[in-house]
Formats: C-alpha cells, structure tokens, sequence
C-alpha cells in the first residue's frame, strides 16, 4: 500500500506544453525489458484527445467542444467519462479540501455539452475507508445525475476487507468484479486491491481471472472491450507498485479481441501505453497530483503551489463511435 502520511518533495514534471513531447522509457517489467511510452501533461489547454494510428500514439489540444459532441453525428455511438482517485478524507497539503475539486470535476460533467451515458470511477473514493467519506463522495458525484460504476482502491479496502465498500459500490448483486454492455462495447470492472503483492503492486487472482475467462468467452472478437480497474494494469513503473503482478495472465485473455481500451487511476496523472491492438490510459486525480515515475523518492501527495493544484487535477471522456475503432479519449483539466 502507498504510504500517504507525508507528501513527497516537489519534482519537476516533464514539460509537454507542446503536443509532440512524450517521454519513452524502458522499464523493468518483472525482469522483462519493454519499451513504453508515457506522456505525463501538465497542458494548459481544455483537453486532449488522443487518437492513434498504426499503433502509434498522437495528441492534439482540444477547443471546448471536444470529441464526445462529434460522437453526436453517429446514433450508436456514445460517450460516458471517468473521474478517479477522489480521496475523501484527505487533509493536508496540496488539498485540504478534496471534496471542493471532486464538485469542480462534477460540475464540469454537468456543463458538457452533450450529456454522457454514465460515469465510472476507478478507485480511492475515500482516503481512509471510512462510512462517512464513501457517503460525502456519494453525495457529491450524484448530483451528476448519472449511473456510476466503481472500482475499489486500496484506501477503499482497508477495514473489514473492503466491506463497507463493497455494501455501497458493488456490481449488480454486490459483486467484487462485474461486467455490463452498452451501445455494442463490453464494459469489464476489475479489482486489483484487495491481496497487494511485493512492493505494492496490484494482483486479481485465480478467482477473478477464471471469472473473467468464463465472461468473456461468448464475445466475439470484433467487440470493443473497456477494462476498467484501480491499479495499471501495466508494468508503468513496478518500483512504486504502480503494475499488476499477475496482469499477464489477463491480458492474455484479451489479445483476441480487435479493440481493448484498458482505463486506470492509482497513478495522478496522464499516461499512455500501446501494445498491440490494446490501448492503456491511467487517469488524473480530483485530489492530488503525484510525480512522474522516478521523479521523487517514492510516491505519494506532490506539493505544488495551491494556484496550479486545479491545473493538475482533472476528468476523462472517452467516445465511442461504431466502426472506428479506438475510442477518443480526452484528459480535461479542472483548472487551465
């Protein structure tokens, strides 16, 4: 488990103020050498959406309409958004008031242009796992009056195994893991958080994955696939428990299918890998930020001044349009 008693000293973040800037690393993928690719923005822009051809990524800076309204033009398609890593409870620096920038994120939601099909959250909707911060972030995230699916985080499960979680955001019959279709794209919720492996990193299990592979069995391989869960799902930087252990054996599972869209949070902040046909994005924080990979001691809250906390915190809407394959994702922050 990340330990967030005392924020980290402030790095210097990679500065992608022009679009073309990403930062490639090698890292250690369980001994494993693996080229990816990361791009943690700190944009001044509304938004970016990511688009991706022949397997590489490329990234443009939004206008205010963004790419959910295009999705308008196509009756099947649809967008819905993600929010992350809300941290109800959190009180100290850079964010005594989490709860504040958890109504800016919902209160971006409300004023898109186009209203989503539903929201997910991937995890730590609370900070310490408490009936009273899962119940003001409840509070909080319905006024977007939308569906929302939840994933937990680890500061979600951290009395009783996660129960009071799990009593107030499980899946249909208070399932730990879950899925959903809509529009034609299977929707995969996954949880990663309960059995933390060494060095925090996140482990599904026999249990989980033979569920999986019974779920997915029936789905042809032409379908869209979101897996959506709290910690990546790959090997972003394994140092700070920032990967899956046995993830391998679920995105083996996956290779068949022709579009796997992978959504995250954990991480605070914008990254991206393409591997193949499958696409991963971690998400940003409604919290607080967090350095880039090997950019501090360890991970953790990462002091910045209040005046650019809403800079770095934010939201995702991702669009969906039959016959396109990959979705637009667009990264929005609460603050330019």
């Amino acid at each position: 488990m990340t330990d967030f008693s005392e924020p980290a000293d402030t790095p210097k973040l990679v500065d992608s103020s022009t679009p073309d800037n990403a930062a490639a690393s090698s890292l250690d993928d369980h001994g494993a050498r693996r080229r990816t690719v990361l791009s943690c923005m700190a944009w001044a822009g509304a938004g970016v959406v990511w688009t991706l051809s022949g397997g590489i990524p490329g990234s443009k800076l939004i206008n205010g309409i963004g790419a959910a309204q295009a999705a308008e033009n196509d009756r099947h398609a649809f967008s819905f958004v993600q929010i992350s890593d809300s941290h109800i409870g959190f009180s100290k620096d850079p964010n005594l008031d989490p709860a504040s920038t958890l109504e800016a994120a919902i209160s971006k939601i409300q004023a898109m242009p186009s209203k989503p099909a539903f929201m997910i959250h991937t995890g730590d909707i609370s900070h310490l796992s408490k009936p009273d911060e899962f119940d003001a972030a409840s509070q909080i995230v319905n006024t977007a009056r939308l569906d929302v699916h939840y994933v937990p985080g680890e500061h979600d499960v951290l009395v009783e195994g996660g129960q009071s979680y799990f009593e107030r955001f499980g899946g249909r019959g208070k399932s730990k893991w879950y899925s959903f279709d809509q529009g034609g794209v299977h929707f995969v919720g996954l949880v990663n958080v309960l059995d933390l492996h060494g060095g925090g990193l996140g482990f599904l299990g026999d249990e989980q994955l033979g569920w999986l592979q019974q779920d997915l069995k029936p789905l042809s391989s032409s379908t869209p696939l979101v897996v959506f869960a709290h910690i990546p799902l790959w090997s972003l930087y394994p140092q700070w428990g920032w990967g899956t252990d046995d993830s391998a054996r679920a995105l083996s599972m996956m290779k068949r299918f022709g579009s796997v869209t992978v959504l995250n949070g954990h991480v605070h902040q914008v990254a991206q890998k393409v591997e193949g046909e499958m696409h991963f994005y971690s998400a940003l924080s409604t919290a607080f930020p967090q350095p880039a990979p090997g950019a501090a001691a360890g991970p953790g809250p990462m002091k910045v001044p209040a005046d650019t906390l809403r800079s770095m915190l934010g939201l995702r809407s991702v669009s969906y349009v039959p016959g396109q394959g990959e979705l637009a994702i667009v990264d929005t922050r609460l603050a330019s």
